[in-house]
């Protein structure tokens, strides 16, 4: 059986994992991909699997062009996996497959290339059926594949994004992640993740980030298990070295001066916090279980045990207020963060955010809204409008200041507008299929 898995861009750690354990434990002959110029191994295949991550990945035509081709053939069978598949109705009706398979694959992928359909959505007598499976999979697979060229991969500055665990007990209204692998923590074995770090290594990678939504749940059992966290990165350290580690990943509600210390003393010392607004009233909307004074503190507490901070933080969301913006703007401005990351808001099918913009009217959602202030020559929707206008701003106020030039100003530009068009189309789709949605 001849398998290949096509991972969009880079090759994500999920991918490689469904790879591994189908090459590894079910010897099928895998490859995986992550370009579509290769037609001749995709025409040659039993099964292709797609593993896409975001809804734009569903509008992209060179993908479904690559389907199509694949189809042609009639002799090869064809999956979309990966987060996506949280929405198999828009999947199965934007593209030509033979099913989505459904959630978290480890356990389901193997049966449905032999033809099985547990864990799959599929047309039967044009009506979709999804066979849904509840069980959630151990995180204690044997094997990732490793593909040859991945030292060459960059990710957020590190060759690969390596899981401890999944889950988040998070309920930001924005994220998929709890609606996607669960609220409850489930993590992988210690020696487990020393054998891929080693693994990695030994194939050439120079950069690992540790993932899993927030770094420090690793082993949590209904609280924190710093003993454990610390234990970990400390061994991954240890064999990659801290100069070549990353824990980027944390929510400000579960970091101490323990954990934080760990990170200064046996990674990079960067810790990546999802702030996403200076209003509480808009982070009590967001859901996200923290307000601005516990920003500022883990921020502060992150400085005092020197650790960098970098800050995440989302603008355009449908009731972000002018008020709320400029709060936003006031409490960077208080913060003093190392790095900043501004992304407007993307309504991410299977979140509370993506039904409140299919119940928000197109002219009162910032993604459509007609910006009429001081960028108005720029032709810009008012949630591009507030993404150019924070990057610009969060540069006077970043630990090292930048001179903004015409350059950087362009470059900020064109990454607002970029944002604003990609999240036009997605929500585009979603009013498409917005009766399957809410």
């Amino acid at each position: 059986m001849k398998v290949i898995i096509y991972s969009k861009d880079i090759y994500s750690y999920g991918a490689m994992l469904i790879s591994g354990i189908l090459k590894e434990k079910h010897n099928y002959d895998v490859k995986l991909v992550r370009n579509l110029s290769e037609n001749n191994l995709f025409l040659n295949s039993d099964v292709v699997i797609f593993s896409l991550y975001s809804t734009l990945n569903i509008l992209d035509e060179n993908i479904k062009n690559t389907i199509e081709l694949i189809k042609k053939s009639g002799k090869t069978r064809v999956y979309v996996a990966g987060p996506v598949s949280a929405y198999p109705e828009i999947i199965l009706n934007e593209l030509n497959l033979d099913g989505v398979i459904l959630g978290e694959g480890e356990l389901t992928t193997p049966e449905i290339i032999l033809g099985g359909k547990n864990g799959l959505a599929y047309f039967k007598n044009d009506e979709i059926i999804k066979n849904n499976v509840e069980k959630k999979p151990e995180l204690d697979f044997s094997k990732i594949y490793i593909p040859k060229d991945i030292e060459k991969q960059t990710v957020r500055g590190a060759n690969i994004y390596m899981e401890t665990h999944r889950g988040c007990l998070g309920h930001c209204t924005f994220c998929q992640v709890p609606e996607f692998f669960g609220r409850d923590i489930r993590s992988k074995p210690l020696e487990l993740i020393l054998n891929e770090v080693k693994a990695l290594k030994r194939r050439g990678v120079n950069r690992i980030a540790i993932s899993g939504g927030t770094g420090s749940l690793y082993n949590f059992k209904n609280s924190l298990n710093r003993d454990n966290f610390i234990e970990m990165v400390k061994s991954v350290s240890e064999i990659i070295g801290k100069e070549n580690l990353s824990i980027p990943d944390m929510r400000v509600d579960y970091i101490d001066e323990e954990i934080l210390c760990a990170i200064r003393d046996y990674s990079i010392g960067w810790v990546f916090y999802g702030i996403e607004s200076g209003s509480n009233e808009l982070l009590k909307k967001m859901k996200k279980g923290t307000n601005t004074a516990k920003n500022l503190r883990a921020i502060k507490t992150a400085k005092e045990c020197g650790v960098k901070v970098a800050g995440s933080f989302i603008v355009g969301h449908p009731d972000e207020s002018e008020y709320d913006y400029l709060l936003t703007k006031d409490f960077i401005v208080d913060a003093e963060l190392d790095d900043i990351f501004i992304s407007a808001a993307e309504p991410i099918p299977g979140t509370e955010l993506c039904k409140t913009v299919l119940n928000t009217k197109y002219e009162e959602n910032p993604t459509f809204m007609v910006h009429s202030g001081q960028y108005r020559k720029y032709g810009l929707k008012e949630n591009e409008a507030r993404a150019y206008d924070l990057m610009m701003h969060s540069e006077m106020w970043k630990s090292n200041q930048k001179v903004i030039t015409k350059n950087l100003a362009k470059v900020y530009l064109e990454e607002a507008k970029m944002q604003g068009a990609d999240i036009r189309k997605v929500t585009e789709l979603l009013f498409k299929y917005r009766n399957f949605i809410i």
